[in-house]
């Protein structure tokens, strides 16, 4: 599943639309701590996390991952919105808990491999 098709099923709120939109999602990746996720988030990746701040937009960059969901409300401050505009990383939000949004990641990545 492209980060295309993710936007399209109309399920999470369009922040940022960046310009890898035909990149194809790999798998859901959960963590709220940076030095951890710079470390270990998947490249292709949809990062689900809470941190809504600009080190965020540096981890998603330097982790070439796919996109970031915020879940759980949480938002993009303004220096992080214009960070995401400038850099051109698609972010996207849920209100939904971590885990739920995760899950509902992986499953949407399953049933596009199982078509």
């Amino acid at each position: 599943m492209t980060v295309q098709e993710l936007i399209n099923k109309g399920i999470f709120e369009v922040i940022n639309t960046g310009d890898n939109l035909d990149k194809v999602i790999s798998k859901p990746f959960c963590c709220d701590l940076l030095s951890i996720a710079m470390g270990k988030a998947p490249a292709d990746s949809a990062w689900v996390t809470v941190m809504g701040n600009i080190n965020t937009l540096a981890v998603a960059t330097l982790t070439d991952i796919a996109c970031i969901i915020l879940a759980e409300g949480a938002v993009l401050d303004v220096p992080a919105l214009n960070k995401a505009k400038d850099q051109n990383i698609t972010v996207l939000s849920t209100d939904k808990p971590i885990f739920d949004t995760s899950l509902m990641v992986y499953e949407m990545i399953h049933a596009a491999d199982n078509l």
